[in-house]
């Protein structure tokens, strides 16, 4: 924070509005329904015993957590200010995130738009408390291994940035390079191993989006190996 320069802490406007025109959170959610709505959850963050980073931060040890100081994660500069300004997890904190993070801490890199039932919020936060009691080794790596089928052979190659770099002029047509997110997810900052196995899921027909398919078709492992070296070195505006 530079000197002379005052924020306004994270429980003012709007997160204050937020939290005075919502009702109380109740923390009665049942757990088990929560790890259904965690599936909603699961594509970006891992919990539980050996979570790690990888889109999302990892979400073991979450509560009573500063925002934003996970080690090893590359969090927005909206993120790091909330945190910086007092913001802890909790579940009223959680709470009110999750029912929409971009009216929370406008500027977050969560694509997320948001979970409006106030018993399915109660859920996820009853299976996340429930989930996220370890306190795991941070990894500053969050490089889970790959399936050996799903782009190791990329994953082994050292990509060259500056050929992803070039190659990235299409794919920032739709990703902004900030890393901010306006209804399109970020893939700034991604760990490698996440970013491989992404466009080898488009490539394969495992995950469903015919833009992606189109996109990933004719890349071979040196082009996603530049391509997941250059976005993995870039830092989230």
């Amino acid at each position: 924070m530079q000197t002379g320069t005052r924020r306004t802490p994270w429980m003012a406007v709007p997160v204050a509005i937020l939290l005075a025109t919502s009702p109380a959170f109740s923390g009665e959610g049942d757990p088990l329904k929560g790890e259904k709505a965690f599936k909603a959850c699961k594509a970006c963050h891992k919990v539980g015993a050996g979570a790690r980073n990888g889109v999302g931060p990892h979400l073991d040890g979450l509560f009573g957590r500063a925002a934003g100081s996970l080690k090893g994660f590359k969090y927005s500069k909206a993120m790091l200010a909330h945190g910086e300004d007092g913001l802890v997890w909790d579940e009223a904190a959680l709470d009110a995130y999750i029912a929409d993070p971009r009216v929370m801490i406008p500027g977050t890199r969560m694509s997320f738009r948001g979970m409006e039932d106030e018993a399915t919020r109660a859920d996820l936060i009853a299976y996340l408390k429930q989930a996220s009691v370890h306190n795991p080794v941070e990894n500053p790596s969050a490089e889970a291994p790959l399936r050996a089928e799903m782009g190791a052979a990329a994953l082994a190659i050292e990509g060259d940035r500056d050929y992803g770099a070039y190659l990235a002029t299409e794919c920032v047509t739709c990703h902004q390079i900030t890393g901010q997110t306006n209804g399109i997810p970020s893939i700034v900052g991604w760990p490698k191993p996440d970013f491989v196995r992404a466009l080898f899921e488009y490539k394969t027909n495992v995950r469903e989006h015919q833009v992606m398919k189109l996109m990933t078709v004719n890349l071979g492992n040196e082009e996603i190996a530049a391509l997941a070296e250059y976005f993995s070195s870039l830092d989230p505006q």
